[in-house]
């Protein structure tokens, strides 16, 4: 697997956002650890996660064009960057830092200072930032991923608390500005790489980018700005969807910074095994028990589907084991038109318990193909074993 982003993800380099979007989520089923067999799984799917979160962002995206994966990635570790921005505010889900997060990257302030970004500077750090992705899941059954399924689900995540506005202190506490960083919000420092000397800007830990200090924090939320909320959701399943997939809700995330927007919720399907059929992609897989003069002489049997009864034609002389295919009684194709197919596996079952004429009409058969039997113990194992 190639390192280039962009081979990642197999978009061409002017490639729009929604393309990048769908080649991510189009990787991210092939190569989830959860549902693909690929023994080197895990780390494709964290190259296809990395390679989406670098050119969903514009800022990084440039530099990425700019230096080259090499160059970027040398960059990355000397600018202290992990990878992502954390989210603020307490993930309830596990800490899942969504692009656009809350997080200060020094990545970000470092190529903002080479490139020509003006660093944040002048309440530049103030600027609107998107909330953290959030994630949680969904179980379903079989038959709600075939019909699709609105249902209702109940989250708990971080909310702007409402008494301080997200401010994180009352309106009348008092205020001073911050001597770690003269109320500048932001730091610079000057360091060696191999590029040669750098200059990083980062946001100010003492304060937080505000700039200033405030003697009282809001009691509600202990200063954070943030209050863990239930919300009540509805989740919009469609028909078709498999185990494992992801639907993202947009801005019902976390919140954003400064104004800025609510971060994602990404909902991760689980469908439920089913007691009648396997799936397998869009195709369902049935067994079905036919008695031996059904496989003799064939009949027409009926069988409950997901999607009510059909019908279909065993042939006379039908084998126990045979497959038939139902086209397009499988499972609705998800953004495509058609359905998938329904295999019937016919089983032949032996008998067990038939009366004297019974076996007495079973006898006449097998000696009809040329077989002397006696009607005793060990008989019925015999044909049991032919069939």
């Amino acid at each position: 697997m190639s390192e280039d982003f962009y081979d990642v993800l197999g978009v061409s380099r002017d490639a729009g956002e929604d393309e990048i979007k769908d080649a991510y989520r189009e990787k991210a089923r092939e190569y989830h650890p959860d549902v693909s067999d690929d023994p080197n799984a895990q780390e494709k799917f964290q190259k296809v996660k990395k390679a989406k979160e670098v050119l969903s962002d514009e800022e990084k995206r440039s530099a990425y064009d700019r230096l080259g994966h090499d160059r970027f990635e040398q960059a990355q570790k000397q600018g202290g960057f992990d990878g992502g921005r954390s989210g603020g505010g307490g993930n309830p889900f596990g800490g899942m830092g969504g692009m656009g997060g809350n997080g200060a990257g020094g990545f970000e302030d470092l190529f903002n200072n080479i490139f020509g970004g003006g660093g944040r500077g002048g309440g530049g750090g103030n600027r609107p930032r998107q909330g953290a992705d959030l994630r949680t899941s969904l179980t379903i059954d079989l038959q709600d991923a075939y019909d699709g399924v609105e249902t209702n689900m109940t989250i708990t995540r971080p909310e702007t608390c409402p008494d301080c506005d997200g401010e994180g202190h009352p309106p009348d506490a008092d205020v001073e500005t911050c001597p770690q960083c003269n109320g500048e919000g932001q730091q610079t420092t000057v360091q060696q790489t191999p590029f040669g000397r750098m200059q990083q800007t980062q946001t100010c830990r003492r304060c937080g980018g505000e700039g200033e200090l405030y003697d009282e924090s809001c009691s509600t939320c202990g200063g954070e700005g943030m209050v863990r909320e239930e919300a009540t959701l509805t989740v919009e399943v469609p028909a078709g969807i498999r185990d494992g997939q992801t639907l993202r809700m947009e801005r019902e995330g976390a919140p954003g910074e400064n104004g800025g927007p609510k971060g994602d919720l990404l909902v991760e399907i689980t469908v439920e095994p089913h007691d009648e059929f396997e799936r397998d992609g869009d195709d369902l897989y049935h067994q079905a028990a036919v008695s031996f003069p059904q496989a003799v002489f064939g009949d027409t049997l009926t069988i409950e589907t997901l999607d009510g009864t059909v019908e279909f034609d065993v042939p006379e002389g039908t084998q126990s084991g045979e497959r038939f295919r139902l086209k397009g009684k499988g499972m609705p194709r998800l953004r495509r038109r058609g359905d998938g197919d329904l295999y019937v596996t016919v089983q032949v079952v032996t008998p067990q318990d038939m009366n004297k004429e019974q076996k007495e009409a079973l006898k006449q058969f097998a000696e009809a193909g040329g077989d002397e039997v006696e009607v005793k113990e060990g008989f019925f194992e015999k044909i049991k074993n032919s069939l």
